[in-house]
Order: structure tokens, then C-alpha cells, then sequence
């Protein structure tokens, strides 16, 4: 109303196409400017970064589903229908037609041998076998077109909503039937530090692995400025993840190994099937099982990653299984126990244990549930940021945007009425 000065508000659809086609090119800019001046007055340093993902509903259709495997499927079958009807084609009109031959060369053949040819439409009429011929190969070209045209936008995933194409089924927490229902989605990443929410990013991986480098990548190239110490949760947890840490000189990761609440029971330390709990002989480079049978390596090999990272596999198998007792609770395979591991990812997931047993590292993962889980609270129980409004990925970006502009102002804000200025972590208490 202050900025108005008494004029009249501008309607939705203004609202609307400034904040579609304006916003877009300025948004991630004002956001980060925004960060840059809370450092400037000193809210932020750069020191503790706080990672975490949450997935929100798509504005799209829950039953408009495509899925990857069964376009493939169908895909397949399409094929097979082709080739059987390039057959019948040549058979019937004496064409020379083979499998490589394009849909589009054969309607362009069987048309113009239908010159003359009254094509009829409707009840009582009786179609030509020329006409049934042409009608099916086009039917079977927008088919064929359609799939071609699913595969592209995959784009590395298994499925995808029609009605907001970027937007991936994922299952929702947040879930109404309580079933694990499938729902259109994004994947929002945040980083905050001191409270304030410094760098955003939406990715369409379900997953939350493959979205801390993007993230970080994205923060670097707007700020310049790179975080002494990032922390995560075990969905974090790869061997990609910590690669890219060591390849950071003056940053350390605090990331919780998979396996840390589990390993803490009394089940896990119990069972012997698991390879953290086998005797290992580094210089024979071997495992001895809980009845004193050795794994030994067979052969090395590398193995790929959905974002291309390459790791090295040590494939190990056991010398005997047979007449084990233990073997049914150790393994499922017919012949000898195998067991696939990667001695660089071993060795990463023990300096993340060390790091986040230790005292700094006690303190920053409980800054980072207050923190990141935090705002995330904000978002969604205060603003009600459950569901988008808009569709398509970059739309989408700009609404995230414009809610962690909104959340920092309102944070620092808060502080200042509160007197909390520079303060950066909430203490450890202990009884």
C-alpha cells in the first residue's frame, strides 16, 4: 500500500507476466544480492553451510503419469508392428521397403501410388485397402513420434508428468492416504547459514545425491565466495559427494555416513554377515567370515554412476560356502558368498565419522536440524509453501526465489526486534 501511494493495484495477470517473463532473467540476481548484503553487515561470514532437500507437489495432474519402462515397452512393440507391416507393403505393392527405411519415405510412396483414389469417410462407407494402408502408417508415425518425443524428455529419468513435463513423481511426506503415493514434484534444495537461507536450487532427481554439487556449483558462481565447512544428512552420503570435497582445498564436509544409527545397535554389531563387522587383512587383502572362510579379491572393476562418476570395484569371493550353517542368513546366491567394495569410499566414510564425532561436528549437525530443518518448517507450516503455482522448472525456480527473499528479510527482521544480530550457531546444551 506504502509503495502503491494511494494508486490503484496492478490485477493478476500483471502480477503474473512480470513475474514469468521479467523476474526470470533478475530473480537468482536480487536473491543473492540480498545474501551479499547480509554478509556486507555482518549476518553472514561464509564459515558454516547447513545443506538439506524437501520435495513440494508439482501444479500438475497426479494421474498424468509417463513411465520409462513402459515406453520402452510399447516402443518395442511398435517396432515389431513395422516391420511385419513393412512386409505386408511390399508384398501387396511390390515396394522394396526394409527396416531402415522411414515411416515418412514409405506414406510418401503409398500416397503417391494412391493418386486417383477416392478416399471416404463415415458410416456405410467401404474404405480401399490403400486408404486402411495409409491411414495405419500414419497412425503409426505420430505414435512413433510420440515415443521418440517421451524419450527426449526423460532427460536421465524414469518417469515424467504430462502436465508439467519437468516436474518428476516422487513420493511426498506429506502423503493424505498414507499409502506412498506417487505425486508430481521438485526436489528443493536450500543451504542457510546463520539462520538465513544463502543458496537455492531445484532439481527433478528424487534423490538427494546428485543435488549438493549442483547446488554448491551454483552458490560459488553468484557469491565467488566458497564455505569453510558444508553439513548434511546420510542422504547426502557418496563416494562422487566426498570426491569433489577433497578436490576443495580449505573445505571440509560434514556428511553422516549411511550406516550411523544403525551401527549404534545392538543388531548390527551382532551380526556377523556384514562385511564392517569381518576380520579384514589389509596386507592379503582379504575378509574372514564369523566360521573362518577368507573373501579374497577376484578382480577389479569400475563401476558408473548416474552422473557419470566412475569408482573402482574390489569384487571379492569367498573361498567355500559349502555346508556353512551360517550361509542361508549370509548370503542369497547359489554358489559362494561375493561381496562388491569400494576401498576409496571406505575410506572417505571413516574421516566423515571421525568428523562428525567430533566435537565441532556434534555442534554443527545440531545446528543443522535447528537450522535448515527449520526453515524448511517455515516455508511450510508458516507461508504454506506446499504446492507451486506455476509449472516448469525455471518458473518454478522463481517462485523458491522469491519465498527465500521474502524468509531473510523476515528473518533479519526477527533478529533485529529480538536483538540476535551476529549470532552464526545455537549452543550445545548439555544437563
Amino acid at each position: 500500500m506504502w509503495l502503491l501511494n494511494d494508486e490503484p493495484a496492478p490485477s493478476h495477470n500483471t502480477i503474473n507476466r512480470f513475474r514469468s517473463k521479467y523476474l526470470a532473467y533478475a530473480a537468482e540476481d536480487l536473491f543473492y544480492q540480498m545474501v551479499k548484503h547480509l554478509c556486507k553487515i555482518g549476518e553472514i561470514n561464509f564459515e558454516h553451510l547447513f545443506v538439506d532437500g524437501t520435495k513440494i507437489e508439482a501444479n500438475a495432474n497426479k494421474y498424468s503419469f509417463v513411465w520409462k519402462k513402459s515406453t520402452n515397452k510399447y516402443q518395442a512393440r511398435l517396432n515389431t508392428k513395422i516391420e511385419r507391416y513393412t512386409t505386408e507393403i511390399n508384398e501387396t505393392y511390390g515396394f522394396c521397403f526394409t527396416c531402415e527405411t522411414s515411416l515418412s519415405e514409405m506414406l510418401s510412396s503409398l500416397q503417391k501410388r494412391a493418386v486417383g483414389v477416392e478416399f471416404v469417410y463415415g458410416r456405410g462407407k467401404r474404405k480401399t485397402e490403400i486408404q486402411r494402408h495409409i491411414e495405419l502408417l500414419a497412425s503409426y508415425m505420430e505414435r512413433e513420434s510420440k515415443y521418440e518425443r517421451y524419450n527426449e524428455t526423460f532427460d536421465g529419468r524414469n518417469n515424467f508428468s504430462k502436465t508439467d513435463t519437468d516436474a518428476t513423481f516422487m513420493h511426498m511426506k506429506d502423503d493424505h492416504m498414507r499409502n506412498a503415493q506417487l505425486k508430481p514434484g521438485y526436489n528443493v534444495q536450500i543451504g542457510v547459514e546463520a539462520e538465513y537461507i544463502t543458496g537455492v536450487d531445484i532439481s527433478s532427481e528424487r534423490s538427494d545425491v546428485l543435488t549438493m554439487i549442483p547446488l554448491l556449483g551454483r552458490m560459488e558462481k553468484h557469491t565467488g565466495r566458497m564455505y569453510a565447512d558444508v553439513t548434511a544428512d546420510a542422504g547426502y552420503e557418496s563416494e562422487e559427494n566426498y570426491t569433489y570435497f577433497e578436490g576443495k582445498d580449505g573445505q571440509v564436509c560434514f556428511i553422516k555416513p549411511q550406516n550411523y544409527e544403525r551401527s549404534k545397535t545392538r543388531k548390527f554389531k551382532s551380526n556377523m554377515n556384514l562385511r564392517e563387522n569381518m576380520k579384514y587383512d589389509e596386507s592379503a587383502d582379504e575378509y574372514t567370515c564369523q566360521k573362518g572362510r577368507q573373501l579374497r579379491a577376484v578382480y577389479m572393476g569400475a563401476r558408473k554412476s548416474k552422473s557419470g562418476f566412475e569408482s573402482q570395484i574390489t569384487y571379492y569371493e569367498c573361498e567355500s560356502c559349502t555346508d556353512c550353517p551360517h550361509k542361508k542368513a549370509c548370503t542369497r546366491s547359489k554358489g559362494n558368498r561375493k561381496m562388491q567394495v569400494s576401498k576409496r569410499f571406505i575410506e572417505q566414510r571413516k574421516r566423515s565419522l571421525e568428523n562428525i564425532t567430533s566435537k565441532q561436528g556434534s555442534l554443527l549437525r545440531i545446528n543443522r536440524f535447528i537450522q535448515v530443518e527449520g526453515a524448511f518448517g517455515v516455508l511450510k507450516e508458516d507461508y504454506g509453501f506446499r504446492r507451486f503455482l506455476l509449472r516448469g522448472k525455471k518458473k518454478v525456480r522463481i517462485e523458491v526465489l522469491l519465498m527465500a527473499i521474502a524468509f531473510d528479510i523476515n528473518k533479519l527482521h526477527n533478529k533485529i526486534q529480538h536483538n540476535r544480530c551476529g549470532s552464526f550457531l545455537f549452543d550445545k546444551n548439555t544437563a
